[in-house]
């Protein structure tokens, strides 16, 4: 198994201790910094596994399939634990939750055509966004400064969300034919 791989199963196995971390509070008032930390950490093994895979032309089949599922799990999970949490409103992360779903039923069927729909920057702007939201929201600075920028930070990630989707469908509409 190679290092990206190796990352990827690290990045899921970080996902139920962050959301222990997060909501068992099992540190108290520090574990939403622990909780940060571990998703920060886990984001990043996103970036690197791709990185380190396309550099030194490690991508695997395994990868292809892990790593997006890994990246959805991490985000699904953050943004369901935020909801649990009141700190994200449930619609939204219905909307997100909806999209990635959509879009992975999507890449099967276009996998199944032989097809690799490969992610568009959209793609990647919302994943970004949807990272430094879920960072905010659980930080909980609680101030208005801080509460202002939560909130742009959520809509700019369903919008992206929303956008992302359409350019999926739209690039990629052939696929459903």
């Amino acid at each position: 198994m190679n290092l990206p791989n190796k990352l990827t199963i690290l990045r899921v196995l970080m996902i139920p201790i962050f959301i222990f971390v997060l909501l068992a509070e099992p540190f108290g008032e520090i574990s939403k910094w622990i909780a940060v930390a571990i998703f920060i950490i886990a984001s990043l093994t996103d970036f690197l596994d791709g990185h380190i895979a396309r550099k030194y032309n490690l991508v695997t089949n395994f990868g292809k399939f892990m790593d997006p599922l890994a990246d959805k799990l991490l985000v699904c999970s953050a943004m369901i634990a935020l909801v649990g949490m009141n700190r994200l409103a449930s619609w939204i992360a219905i909307i997100i939750i909806a999209r990635e779903f959509i879009i992975s039923g999507f890449r099967l069927i276009a996998s199944d055509n032989g097809v690799v729909i490969a992610a568009s920057y959209w793609g990647k702007f919302k994943t970004n966004f949807q990272m430094f939201m879920i960072i905010m929201l659980i930080i909980d600075l609680g101030t208005g400064t801080a509460v202002l920028i939560e909130n742009i930070l959520v809509y700019i990630s369903l919008v992206l969300t929303i956008i992302s989707l359409l350019d999926y469908l739209l690039k990629n509409k052939n696929v459903l034919k």
